[in-house]
This record gives structure tokens, sequence and C-alpha cells, in this order.
């Protein structure tokens, strides 16, 4: 009987621990990417049309690691998964919005450089690093030569998107002189206190310091020249309107309700079609926006959103995460100025 315990016990023990080794092994696979279908035109590419040497990117590919939390990850986004006001829980809290003073208060000469030089309003500059990585605090724990290995070779939703991150990223490492094996980010290969993709990093990052050496990682200052030059180059306008909280008429037409695209219809146009601001302020019968919905604490929330809106939707096409930024900005602004 003694021996027969023992037995079982001895058993238990080894099943726990195939579990437990069954469950991190899930998390992370030796892959070994140079050895995938889609690796040799990949690497072809990298060396007929950018000079890399072929034993480079093989050694990268050989030493990047599948990550199954990735894939977790990215099929199930918050934006996607959650309504308005549990998403606006996320960001715009009171913990967030006292990191983000501190930020404006700490960085307070960077911000405002980067506001009169690059013409975009301080408190989204914050709200924007605030909403990706709390300021800072959390930009991501992913190698991004992992991330976008398993999503450019294994996620076929997207793939071809991903490889050519992959391919930015080579890019940026080269000419950054940084280490393809030790950066960091986000699931999706995002990066820094901003989060910028290798795409976006080469397009809009800025060494605002003029060091020599453009530093999204470890550099707030930098990270905000960034940012701001982000909005800048998608025609942010300071001074101009957001948003506005709108009226519905009875038979308003759905059918132009949380469009992903440029406004394109005019206030007047809209009032014709059953969308009126509650408060008009100086907006000109002529100026474009967007109808939008929102599911909040108390039911259905309507607005409109102007050009700026669309800007902040270029950093991150959600509706959910633009109406976060905008709030959490006007919370922060109006906080710092008690």
């Amino acid at each position: 009987m003694v021996f027969n315990l023992k037995l079982k016990g001895i058993l238990q023990i080894a099943r726990n621990l195939a579990f437990v080794c069954a469950g991190s092994v899930s998390f992370s696979v030796a892959a070994d990417y140079s050895k995938h279908a889609l690796a040799g035109d990949f690497v072809n590419k990298m060396v007929t049309e950018h000079g890399f040497e072929k034993k480079y990117v093989v050694g990268l590919l050989s030493e990047a690691s599948k990550q199954q939390s990735i894939l977790d990850a990215i099929s199930r986004p918050a934006e996607k998964t959650k309504e308005w006001h549990e998403y606006r829980n996320i960001f715009v809290q009171e913990s967030r919005i006292k990191q983000g003073v501190e930020f404006w208060n700490t960085h307070s000469e960077t911000i405002q450089r980067a506001t009169k030089e690059l013409g975009v309003a301080s408190e989204i500059i914050v709200a924007i690093i605030g909403v990706e990585t709390r300021y800072g605090r959390h930009a991501g724990s992913y190698r991004v030569i992992d991330a976008l290995t398993t999503l450019g070779f294994d996620y076929p939703k997207r793939a071809t998107f991903f490889r050519g991150q992959l391919e930015h990223f080579l890019l940026m490492v080269r000419e950054q002189k940084q280490d393809a094996l030790t950066l960091k980010g986000s699931y999706a290969g995002a990066m820094g206190y901003g989060q910028f993709i290798p795409s976006s990093f080469r397009a809009y990052a800025v060494d605002f310091d003029k060091d020599g050496i453009t530093d999204i990682w470890n550099n707030p200052v930098d990270a905000i020249g960034s940012v701001a030059n982000y909005f800048r180059a998608h025609h942010w306008k300071t001074g101009e309107p957001v948003v506005g909280r709108t009226r519905i008429n009875e038979g308003y037409d759905k059918s132009i309700l949380n469009q992903k695209k440029k406004p394109k219809h005019s206030l007047t146009e809209l009032s014709e079609k059953g969308f009126s601001l509650v408060e008009s302020g100086e907006h000109t019968p002529d100026t474009k926006a967007m109808p939008l919905m929102y599911i909040g604490e108390h039911g259905k929330e309507f607005w409109l959103g102007f050009n700026n809106f669309y800007v902040i939707t270029r950093y991150n096409h959600s509706r959910l995460y633009a109406m976060a930024v905008w709030q959490l900005s006007q919370e922060i602004k109006e906080r710092r100025a008690l």
C-alpha cells in the first residue's frame, strides 16, 4: 500500500511536470525561421534589394523564436473585444492622468518646443505616450525579432504586412547601428515610448535632442519629438476641433456612422442626415466631420469627429483609441491647469 501510494505520488508529480513543460513550450518555441517555406524569398529580397549578407539574415531568422502568446494576443485586441465604456476605463483613469501631469511637468521644455516647432498640441503628445506605454513604463517585453517573425511567418491573416515590417526592422537596425536580437517592444513589434512600428520609425522618428542618435526606447526627448513629428506629417492642426457631442434626429442616417475614412460630409449635410452638434461653437457650415457612435455606460453616445480626430486614427485606426487619446488629453490638460 505504501509502495502504491508512493508510486501514485511519483506519477502525479510526473504528470504535473509534463503539464508545466507543455505550458512553457506554448509560449516560446525554437522555430528556426530560416527554414520556413517563406524564408527563402525574404532572405533573397534582403540580399538583392538591400545589400545584406545572406549569412547575417539567415542567422537572425534562425535565432528568432515563435511566441504563441503573440498569436493569442493579436487575435483579441481590446479595440475589437470591448465596448467603449470598458475600453475607456482602461485608459482614462486617475493614475494615468496623474502620471501624465508628472510627465508633462518633467519634460515641459521639450514638449513646449515640440508644440512650437511642429505645431502639435502638447496634451495630445502626452496622451499618446500615456495610452501607448504609460509614459514609458510599459514599452513591451517581447524581442522585436520574435514578434515580427512570429507574425510574418505564422500569422497568415497579416503575414505580408508583418514581413514588410521585418524588412523595415532590419533596415532600421542597420541605419541606427542597433542589435536586432536585443531590441524589445510590443507583441506586434511596436517600440519605445510612442510604440512606433519599424516603418513608422524610419519615416517619422527624429533625433530631437540633436545628439546624433534617434533613441525612442530610452530617450523621452526623442520620443516626444517623434510623436509630434508623426502628427505633423499627418496634418494635425493645433487650435482646430477634435470632436463634439451630437444630437440625432429620428431617421438619422445610420449608414455613415463609424466610417474609417477622412471626414467628407459638411456640417450642413450632416444636419440634413440627422446629426447636429450640441454646441455649434465657431464651426462654419462647410466644416467637414464624421458621425461616431459609442456604447457608453448609459447607452449610445453620438459624436462628430473632425479632421484632427481622423489624424489621431492615423496613429491607430480604432475610433475607441482615438477617443481615449482625446479624452485623456483633456483630463491631463485640465488637471495640470489647476
